[in-house]
Parts: C-alpha cells; sequence; structure tokens
C-alpha cells in the first residue's frame, strides 16, 4: 500500500510538471506572436546608417513589424519606417520631404510602388502605431481575400494617405500616451539593470543602437530594449 501511495504521488508530481511546462510554453509562444514580424533574414531594409533597422521617428525594429513597413526617399536616400503613420509624421508634423513611396507587399514580403498596392484598412489585424490597421498587397485578390476572412476595406494610397493625415494628431496623442508610460517603466529598468551613460541622443533609434554596441544593459532586445532607448533619449 505505502509503495502504491508513493507511486502515486511521483505520477501527480509528473503530471504537475509537464502541465506547468506546457502552460509556460503556451503562454511563451502567446506572447512571442507577432503576425506583423518576420525573421531579420527575411526583411528588406532599405535605409542604410547605424540605424537602419529602427524606425526613425518611433524607434521601433522594422523587421518586428515588417509586414506594415513603408519607405520613401529623401535627398536620394531610403528612409524606412515601422508605418505609414511614422512616415506621414516624417512628412507632415517634421517637415520632411518624402517622394517615391514604397510598402511591403504581405503575399511576396517585398517592397513595391504604394501607388500600386492595395490596401486593406480596418481589419482585425493588429494594427501599428494606430488601432486602424493596414496591411499592402499587390494585387486587389490578395486584399479581397483577407477582407474576406479578417474584414475592413480595400484602399489605394492617396486615399489611405489623407485617411492617415486626418487622424494623425489623435494617434500620436495615443502613441504619446504608450511611450510616456514605457519612459517610465525604461527608467526604472535602466537603474536596475544598465551601467550609468551621460551620452545624450538624437533619436530612439539611436539610443537603441548605442544600448547594443555598448553593452551597457547587457544582451537587452524586444521591450526593454524599446523602453531603455525611450528613457535615454527623453533626458535633456
Amino acid at each position: 500500500m505505502k509503495k502504491l501511495m508513493i507511486s502515486l504521488l511521483a505520477v501527480c508530481t509528473l503530471l504537475v510538471a509537464v502541465s506547468s511546462s506546457a502552460m509556460a510554453a503556451n503562454a511563451q509562444q502567446k506572447k512571442m506572436q507577432n503576425p506583423r514580424a518576420v525573421p531579420m533574414a527575411k526583411a528588406t531594409i532599405l535605409q542604410d546608417g547605424k540605424n537602419k533597422i529602427y524606425c526613425p521617428v518611433c524607434g521601433m525594429t522594422l523587421p518586428m513589424f515588417y509586414k506594415t513597413n513603408h519607405a520613401a526617399k529623401h535627398k536620394g536616400h531610403d528612409k524606412q519606417y515601422c508605418s505609414i503613420v511614422c512616415a506621414v509624421e516624417d512628412a507632415v508634423v517634421n517637415g520632411t520631404k518624402l517622394t517615391n513611396f514604397k510598402v511591403v507587399d504581405n503575399s511576396t514580403l517585398k517592397f513595391i510602388d504604394s501607388k500600386k498596392a492595395y490596401f486593406v484598412v480596418g481589419s482585425k489585424m493588429p494594427g501599428t502605431m494606430s488601432v486602424v490597421s493596414k496591411y499592402a498587397f499587390g494585387t486587389k485578390a490578395a486584399a479581397d481575400k483577407l477582407v474576406a476572412k479578417k474584414g475592413g476595406k480595400v484602399m489605394r494610397f492617396d486615399a489611405l494617405y489623407a485617411l492617415v493625415e486626418k487622424s494623425q494628431a489623435k494617434d500620436m496623442k495615443a502613441t504619446k500616451m504608450r511611450q510616456g508610460k514605457a519612459i517610465k517603466k525604461g527608467g526604472m529598468m535602466y537603474k536596475k539593470m544598465c551601467k550609468k551613460t551621460d551620452k545624450r541622443f538624437t533619436s530612439t533609434a539611436d539610443a537603441k543602437s548605442f544600448l547594443i554596441k555598448s553593452g551597457i544593459c547587457g544582451k537587452i532586445k524586444g521591450k526593454k530594449h524599446q523602453a531603455i532607448a525611450l528613457y535615454l533619449n527623453s533626458r535633456k
């Protein structure tokens, strides 16, 4: 009887351990799911320079939001953005003269002429820098397929640009609120896990590059990387 009880206890302990491991794995998998992301090797990075894998406006890592990436020319050089919201912010608010707009085709993961793209706007897919999602396709058939699955409507580039320009102030206000919270968290993480620096930065992207190159916070990535970079860039 004693042996039986010990055996049952061992089986129960094993089942609990397996169940806990499975739950942890599922939670981690759910946490890592991001339908906008692609592996670094599959992302086309058009811009150059030390900050090239980061959006020049918000600093977010471009491959992590690759399926909503936009790009445009400025003084002969490519600038690449996590979203059309950041592209419009750069053009309208920052006064950057942008031409030759391109966008990632979600069917091929290649950049195409934005004027030739079909955009699915307002589907149930996650948005980038806005609650309203915007995904581009090279053909209307591909765009219609997403609409059938996830809702939304198909728009062309000029209409989409005008829509984003109209909602820009609201979108960026919400972004600033989110960034404010991230800055506070970033400040706490910086004080807890990083070596101190007096360096000042020109952008969040610049701060992210510095963190990777200097290693003052160790091997940092993801939301921690973004939050600490936002904090560093906020210091005056």
